[in-house]
């Protein structure tokens, strides 16, 4: 079972949403803004996908733009990043589906059928 991070109003994520439907994925749906991944499952999210964590930010959100997270990500270290993470779920580059061994940041169906087939 795949735990998916999403914002109902993101047109990204509703096409991952669709995505998974359609390939029949079991996964539970996780409203990002509500409910937020802690530091732990973001650790996961980075560790899985292969990236840091600085990749796990949504850069072009407007949160990430007024909180002039631009900046401040270059001196934080990996508490704070996940710290700052957690608190915001509007922070974070969404959709984030985690599985037991791969994880996939944001929606490319190449990627979901990979990270899917690996899990």
């Amino acid at each position: 079972m795949f735990r998916f991070y999403w914002y109902p109003n993101c047109s990204t994520c509703k096409n991952a949403k669709k995505w998974l439907e359609e390939n029949q994925v079991p996964y539970e749906a996780i409203h990002i803004a509500e409910t937020p991944p802690s530091p732990e499952e973001l650790q996961k999210a980075a560790d899985k996908s292969g990236l840091p964590l600085t990749k796990l930010f949504n850069t072009s959100g407007k949160v990430y733009r007024e909180g002039g997270y631009k900046d401040k990500i270059k001196e934080a270290d990996d508490a704070q990043l996940k710290a700052w993470l957690s608190e915001n779920g509007m922070l974070i580059k969404r959709p984030l589906l985690i599985g037991e061994s791969q994880a996939a940041v944001g929606f490319k169906p190449e990627v979901y059928t990979s990270v899917t087939a690996a899990n």
